[in-house]
């Protein structure tokens, strides 16, 4: 795994214009690529200092390489921002979308994932759920 992805965590989503369906991709129980959070993970405020290890332009190479995807195959929500912190580091959490016509299923299947929409992500961590929700709102809402 990239030495950048340790510091950030991805919510991968897919969503269709035409029939307005939002799909998330799920790992296993978690909604964060490449890995869960630490259990010992909080909501947190964003740092007053952040440095190129929680920058957006570094972190979607860092997902695009790691699932071998196509280069613009996911683009930022940049609006969505989301922070915790485990006691010993400060992790950022962001949105990527695939711009590609139908999510990626095939592709992600090898690492474990299933894309789902929000009703059936129930049984998630609850910090996940939120920003789950963060995310559904900032998608719906046009971002």
């Amino acid at each position: 795994m990239n030495e950048l992805l340790t510091h950030n965590r991805v919510i991968l989503c897919h969503f269709d214009t035409y029939s307005t369906a939002l799909l998330f991709a799920r790992f296993g129980n978690t909604i964060l690529a490449p890995t869960p959070l630490p259990e010992s993970a909080s909501p947190a405020q964003a740092p007053l200092e952040t440095g190129l290890q929680h920058a957006p332009e570094a972190v979607l190479p860092a997902i695009i390489q790691q699932y071998a995807l196509e280069t613009g195959a996911l683009k930022l929500v940049a609006p969505f921002q989301a922070w915790v912190e485990t006691g010993q580091e400060s992790i950022r959490i962001h949105l990527a979308q695939f711009t590609t016509f139908e999510a990626p299923r095939a592709t992600f299947e090898p690492h474990g994932a299933i894309f789902k929409p929000i009703s059936e992500l129930r049984g998630s961590p609850a910090a996940e759920l939120n920003l789950l929700r963060q995310a559904f709102n900032l998608i719906m809402g046009g971002a």
